[in-house]
């Protein structure tokens, strides 16, 4: 694999797993829009282990309260933490549910070997999905911290979260747009969104490390590679949107969202081609 396809790989997965802007969306139509194949299931895993990691290394002392929170769990006693803990567990639940579903129907496979679907699908999830962080982000209260959170916010977030499965929905963009509707502030709704994204993206990466272990394919040097930049990105990105959100709303994510999605109608449509 070139090594300006690893280091920008690298660059999409760590950017926008954490912006609001659709990692599965951006990675999908790569190779639809440069000469590159496809990137292969190995290289997916790795890229998501990275941003995994990052979120661990970046909210440590939340990964740390959640750890002591579920231990204490394990010795019969209730924390604010090991609270938050069991909501993260059970918001993950209707990802797991609606991800399996999509696996066993054979849609994600299907609609990653059709270009003209796959940037159909794409295009229009990432302005709906614009429009509905543009409405969470103007209208929703700002008024709850992660703190306050309950079991029916938490599981309503990780309802939104399973569409997030559906390439170009973006999974914080999903999360942070329920949570903002739920009253959560922009700070704490992102906070929520990440921590919320552990499990899932820990699970999405198991599963495809099981079928690319099926499939035989390889864990090369370049893999490793890729891991690591994306690491790098994700952290990076991370500290950037907790840093943005204090100052500022989400309407740059929106706009963009918006122009990518045109775009993306405009070749799946014919006006152009590639």
């Amino acid at each position: 694999m070139p090594l300006e396809q690893i280091i920008v790989l690298a660059i999409l997965q760590g950017i926008t797993e954490f912006l609001p802007i659709s990692s599965s969306g951006h990675l999908a139509i790569l190779s639809d829009l440069t000469d590159w194949s496809d990137q292969g299931i190995a290289m997916d895993v790795m890229v998501h282990v990275g941003s995994l990691l990052a979120i661990i290394v970046y909210f440590w002392r939340d990964v740390l309260n959640l750890v002591v929170g579920s231990l204490n769990l394990l010795r019969a006693r209730m924390t604010d933490h090991g609270r938050i803990a069991i909501y993260i567990v059970l918001a993950t639940i209707p990802a797991v549910l609606f991800g399996l579903f999509l696996k066993s129907s054979g849609y994600l496979d299907a609609l990653r070997t059709d270009p003209t679907a796959k940037l159909t699908v794409i295009g229009w999830t990432a302005i709906i999905y614009g429009v509905v962080l543009y409405l969470a982000d103007r209208f929703g209260p700002d008024t709850k911290r992660m703190e306050d959170m309950s079991l029916p916010p938490a599981l309503l977030i990780g309802i939104a979260q399973m569409f997030a499965l559906i390439p170009g929905t973006s999974r914080s963009g999903i999360t942070i747009s329920a949570a903002r509707f739920l009253g959560f502030s922009r700070p704490e709704a992102a906070r929520f969104s990440f921590l919320l994204g552990m499990p899932a993206i820990t699970g999405a990466g198991l599963l495809t490390f099981k079928e690319a272990y099926d499939t035989g394919s390889s864990f090369s040097a370049d893999i490793w590679l890729a891991a690591f930049l994306s690491f790098v990105v994700s952290f990076a990105a991370i500290a950037f949107l907790m840093a943005l959100v204090k100052r500022m709303s989400f309407a740059p994510f929106v706009i963009y969202r918006l122009a990518l999605g045109s775009f993306l109608l405009t070749i799946a449509y014919g006006y152009t081609t590639l």
